[in-house]
């Protein structure tokens, strides 16, 4: 599924939630200028998928035809074998990393990151030898997975093998973070080569119709 069509579902879904959100406000969620979002859904007005009408006080009105129905319905379907065939892909790239690491030895893993990755990795770590030491975050103090929340600057201070990078973003900045913070290179982990997974995130769909970025 390419990015135009995530963008689509995204618009549709939104205005089929609310037919006055702003162009603002979708833009937002989509993440990109507030012209290039107009552009957007004249689009889809010219394929006939909404109907733009002026309501009193001069605002816009979005109204999903049955054709933008039927597109939405299609594009989700699509949508939900994406994001099924992508984090299946993610699963086993991580049990391939993480045996990786065990074989080679390592028994002490740190995972940076607290999202949705993240909680993939330590399900993935579980079917392993390997022992979470804890999350690297900057909410310290805390515990997340019933896991401590280490500080990058404080990672020193805790034993470990190796540090699996669990973001889908800015890997290659994560990781000069990291050797900032003088752990060693040969210590750091990334699933993916630098913008392939950014490249290939399916975009967040907000249930019920909204629009998250």
């Amino acid at each position: 599924m390419d990015l135009q069509a995530q963008r689509d579902l995204q618009l549709l879904s939104a205005v089929e939630k609310d037919g006055t959100v702003t162009q603002r406000t979708l833009a937002k969620g989509l993440g990109v200028a507030l012209g290039l979002t107009n552009l957007y859904i004249k689009r889809l007005a010219r394929k006939g998928y909404i109907k733009i009408t002026t309501i009193p006080r001069s605002r816009i009105k979005y109204l999903l035809t049955p054709s933008g129905v039927a597109e939405k319905s299609r594009l989700t379907y699509e949508y939900m074998q994406y994001s099924l065939f992508y984090y299946r892909n993610i699963r086993q790239k991580l049990r391939g990393a993480l045996s990786c690491l065990a074989e080679s030895g390592s028994k002490r893993l740190m995972i940076y990151g607290t999202g949705e990755l993240a909680e993939l990795a330590y399900l993935s770590l579980r079917e392993t030898d390997l022992v979470l030491v804890g999350f690297v975050d900057g909410e310290t103090n805390q515990t997340f997975m019933s896991c401590p929340r280490v500080a990058v600057e404080a990672l020193l201070e805790w034993d470990f093998d190796a540090v699996l990078i669990a973001e889908l973003k800015d890997v290659d900045m994560i990781r000069e973070q990291l050797i900032r913070a003088a752990v060693p290179s040969q210590k750091i982990l990334a699933l993916f080569p630098v913008g392939e997974s950014e490249s290939n995130t399916p975009l967040p769909i907000g249930v019920g119709g909204s629009v998250r970025g």
